[in-house]
C-alpha cells in the first residue's frame, strides 16, 4: 500500500506543475497585450493638442484700421495711428504696386482678419492676396498703403503725391478718396520726394 501511494504522488505533482506553468504563460501573454493597448491612449491624446494653436495665433495678429482727423478731414489710419493711402492706379480691388513702389509705399498687411476701430465700417474691410502671398488690407475695394515719408502719427506727407505714375490719396471712413490738400507735418520729408517714392526708410515704424 505504501509503494502504491509513493507512485501516485509524483504523477499528481507533475500535473500540478504543468497547470501552473500554463497559467503563468497565459498571464504573461495577457499582460503584454494589455500593455500594448494602454500605449495607444497617450499617443492619440498627444496628437490632438496642437490643433488649437493656429486659430488663436491668427486672430492675435490681426491689424486694426482706425481714423484720425486733420487738416484734410477725417481719414483712415493703420498701426500706431499711421496714415494710410489708396493708389489711383489700382483697379478691381487688386494692388499693382510692387518692387520699388512697394518700398516707398509699403502695403498695409495682416495675418488675421482686419479689425475695425471707432468710426470704421467693418463691412468695408477685406483683404487681397499679393504676389508674395501676404494679405493686404483693402477698404471699400481700395488696397491700403503707408508712405515711407511719414515719420509720425498724423503725418500726411503722401497726400496728392503722384509717385509711380498715379495719385496717392487719403481714404475717408466712407471709402472715398480725399483729394483736399493736407498740410505737411514734417516739412522737409514731404510729398516733394514722391516721384521716386523710395527715398525714405521706414522711419522707425
Amino acid at each position: 500500500m505504501k509503494l502504491r501511494n509513493k507512485r501516485h504522488f509524483p504523477a499528481t505533482t507533475g500535473l500540478g506543475l504543468s497547470l501552473a506553468a500554463v497559467a503563468a504563460f497565459a498571464v504573461a501573454c495577457g499582460g503584454s497585450g494589455g500593455g500594448g493597448g494602454s500605449s495607444a491612449s497617450p499617443a492619440s491624446g498627444h496628437a490632438s493638442a496642437p490643433a488649437a494653436g493656429p486659430s488663436s495665433g491668427g486672430s492675435a495678429s490681426a491689424a486694426t484700421i482706425g481714423t484720425r482727423s486733420g487738416g484734410a478731414g477725417t481719414y483712415l489710419t493703420g498701426g500706431s495711428g499711421r496714415t494710410v493711402y489708396l493708389w489711383a492706379a489700382d483697379k478691381d480691388g487688386r494692388s499693382t504696386c510692387s518692387g520699388g513702389c512697394a518700398a516707398g509705399w509699403p502695403p498695409v498687411t495682416t495675418t488675421g482678419t482686419p479689425k475695425a476701430g471707432p468710426g470704421v465700417a467693418a463691412g468695408r474691410l477685406s483683404t487681397t492676396t499679393r504676389a508674395d502671398g501676404s494679405k493686404q488690407i483693402t477698404y471699400d475695394g481700395h488696397p491700403l498703403y503707408y508712405f515711407s515719408g511719414d515719420r509720425a502719427a498724423g503725418d500726411t506727407n503722401g497726400q496728392g503725391n503722384d509717385g509711380f505714375g498715379a495719385k496717392w490719396w487719403l481714404v475717408g471712413p466712407d471709402g472715398s478718396r480725399i483729394t483736399k490738400a493736407a498740410p505737411s507735418a514734417t516739412g522737409g520729408s514731404g510729398s516733394g520726394s514722391g516721384n521716386n517714392g523710395g527715398g525714405y526708410g521706414s522711419g522707425g515704424w
